[in-house]
């Protein structure tokens, strides 16, 4: 009876798990980001450091200019091995690897002590980019801070957000998880 409890228990563990990991947002490949390509058992058309160029593009060996920007690595990789497909007799299994995240970035602009570009590798809310950016100064709105977010057909929007009310403790929900290309703006 025991062990049946045990195996029970490790089932709904699974499973528990395995919903919290679909319901979390994935990575999107930006312009910028460095990866390694591996084709298996096509060593030549494997690439040690591929960059994504500006207009989300990756160059393959034989497949040529590919459309990755924008993708879930999964998705991505989809997409090469159907492409390369096109070239070899078989489609080939193909593994991205991310090497650097360097396209995904937020911005923090306005009255804070460090105003700039910062670079993300894990999910980061506007509370943490405002600390990466040392904080609001003296003089800063703090529950006028906006964050400008572009949706995939390029229409920007804002988003409100009271420094104020988070700080103690309330309207928490506001204090969303940034997106690369998010600009934080403290008036």
């Amino acid at each position: 009876m025991k062990d049946l409890r045990s195996v029970v228990l490790c089932i709904i563990a699974a499973t528990l798990s395995s919903f919290a990991l679909a319901s979390e947002p994935q990575y999107k490949i930006n312009p910028g980001d460095i990866l390694r390509v591996f084709v298996w058992n096509e060593p030549t058309l494997s690439v040690e450091q591929a960059v994504v160029q500006p207009d989300g593009f990756l160059s393959v060996p034989l497949a040529g200019s590919i459309q990755i920007g924008g993708l879930t690595t999964p998705i991505a990789e989809q997409a090469i091995a159907k492409a390369l497909g096109n070239f070899l007799k078989d489609v080939p299994t193909v593994t991205l690897s991310p090497l650097q995240l360097a396209g995904n970035k937020i911005y923090v602009i306005g009255k804070v002590n460090r105003p700039g570009e910062y670079p993300v590798n894990s999910p980061l809310d506007v509370m943490q980019a405002l600390a990466l950016a040392g904080g609001l100064n003296a003089f800063a709105a703090e529950n006028s801070i906006n964050i400008l977010r572009r949706d995939e057909s390029g229409k920007q929007t804002a988003i409100e957000f009271e420094y104020g009310e988070v700080k103690d403790g309330d309207e928490l929900q506001t204090n969303v998880i940034l997106k690369s290309g998010d600009v934080v703006v403290v008036p």
